[in-house]
């Protein structure tokens, strides 16, 4: 990439190309944005963003654009969205959040609204949630959380509802909880059988969510959990091999799940593993050329794996990118 850049975020366009925004790199907040395409394997500038920001959330919308949402800047925390423009490489903005947050979440519903959830803002842990309607460019709230959480994840379901699991409230937390887009409302469901945040949550083939590692509040973990829609229930499974968190998972057109990187309370790891969900068992696969956290993973077109980014053992942050 042409910038080293942690806490950015990538998104996949449905021509291939990749698109990466922001992040930090040290103390420097960037409103750059950079096009990857994989036929080529060739990174080109596009246009900047207006605000600098990390730790912000970004979403592919109906329409094709791409809304980059909150995060951080040398200033504190953001409530300002912008939306860039594949057609012409630029960026407007449109309609601001209610509340400033960063590590917060965004979902596209089937709708078309994109859900925001909790995080971090000035005033401390946030439970709000507010809706993005794309044809309006305007905000409002919906139905508060039960918890209020940051560094927590939210999945999609099949049913079109949205699950939101563990996060930090001070110390990491077990609970979860379904968004009924229908009736903008939340209701608890089961809670996970351990508490974390800046763990990983994916949705398999079959509609469970596959949770892995993170963080308890004491250590770092290895062990990981599904959640069963159909039952409201979460198991836990074998655990990976290397406790991770700040790490990335991908589910790759087989239908396992691709583990990569993160850090262990110690190291910052280059290791990456693959779950099997008709096993429920973890193998071992080759080592990414550099360990990186706080990196992304995406999924491209083709099946391959895109890792950007990061920060390293030294605290270095990498412009460097490498495919699976």
């Amino acid at each position: 990439m042409s910038d080293a850049r942690d806490w950015h975020t990538a998104s996949v366009f449905l021509n291939g190309k990749v698109l990466v925004t922001g992040g930090w790199n040290g103390t420097t907040p960037y409103n750059s944005a950079e096009l990857y395409d994989p036929s080529t394997g060739i990174w080109t500038t596009t246009g900047n963003m207006n605000n600098a920001r990390g730790h912000h959330e970004a979403c592919i919308l109906s329409n094709g654009k791409v809304l980059v949402i909150g995060g951080t800047d040398l200033m504190g925390f953001l409530n300002s969205p912008e939306l860039y423009d594949p057609s012409t490489g630029t960026w407007k903005t449109t309609g601001n959040m209610t509340n400033v947050r960063g590590y917060h979440t965004a979902s596209v519903l089937a709708n078309g609204k994109v859900l925001v959830t909790g995080g971090f803002s000035s005033g401390g842990v946030l439970n709000s949630a507010e809706l993005y309607d794309s044809s309006t460019g305007i905000w409002t709230n919906t139905g508060s959380m039960i918890y209020a959480r940051f560094e927590h994840r939210a999945s999609v379901l099949s049913d079109g509802k949205v699950l939101v699991s563990g996060g930090n409230t001070n110390s990491a937390i077990n609970s979860a909880e379904l968004y009924d887009p229908s009736t903008g409302t939340w209701t608890p469901t089961g809670n996970m059988v351990n508490g974390r945040f800046a763990h990983t949550a994916s949705v398999l083939s079959n509609g469970k969510v596959l949770v892995t590692g993170g963080y308890n509040g004491n250590i770092t973990v290895n062990n990981a959990e599904l959640y069963d829609p159909s039952k409201d229930t979460w198991t836990t499974i074998g655990n990976m091999t290397n406790a991770r968190v700040r790490h990335r998972a991908s589910v790759l057109s087989n239908g396992k799940v691709l583990v990569t990187g993160g850090a262990n309370g110690n190291d910052v790891l280059n290791s990456t593993e693959l779950y099997d969900p008709s096993t429920h068992t973890w193998t071992i696969t080759s080592n990414m050329n550099n360990a990186r956290g706080s990196h992304v993973a995406s999924v491209l077109l083709n099946g391959k794996v895109l890792v950007t980014g990061g920060f390293n053992d030294n605290s270095d942050t990498l412009n460097s990118a490498e495919l699976y």
